[in-house]
């Protein structure tokens, strides 16, 4: 399975993209050893979507019809690390090719546009900036591979 973690915005550079990038370089390295084909970052340009509706159709266009959509949104479950391990792995094991984890525009989804069966996860109850929701997504891809491997970094 591929995972791909898609985001509205750019991040071009500072301390958030060297997170990211290290975080998901870690993950790249774990991914093959542990079932999953690769791992991709997609970043997309918001400027020219000038309505929530747009930004959601714009982040949702391009992903193919049968992957696995998860979205990032306040109102989504607040699932363990462990379990967003499991999930990963029964993805993978169900014959998913590809997973997208999308994360939406300032204003959230547009819930009218959000595709039928798409899972919605949150990192708690707080609003974090997207700049932080892309940096703990791509940690906790790195965790979940990790805990596939077998590797110490997580610790229960």
């Amino acid at each position: 399975m591929k995972i791909i973690l898609r985001a509205g915005g750019i991040i071009r550079s500072g301390p958030e993209r060297a997170l990211i990038n290290d975080y998901l370089k870690r993950a790249q390295g774990l991914a093959k050893g542990t079932g999953f084909l690769s791992l991709e970052e997609q970043q997309v340009d918001m400027r020219s979507a000038k309505s929530r509706a747009a930004q959601t159709r714009l982040l949702f266009d391009a992903i193919p019809s049968g992957a696995k959509l998860v979205i990032f949104d306040e109102r989504g479950k607040n699932p363990t690390s462990r379990k967003i391990a499991q999930s990963l792995g029964g993805w993978r094991d169900d014959g998913i090719s590809q997973l997208y984890l999308v994360i939406g525009p300032a204003e959230g989804f547009e819930p009218s546009e959000i595709p039928a069966g798409t899972v919605r996860w949150a990192f708690g109850a707080q609003t974090w900036p997207h700049k932080m929701v892309r940096l703990m997504a791509a940690e906790q891809i790195y965790r979940a591979l990790s805990i596939h491997a077998g590797a110490p970094y997580h610790r229960d």
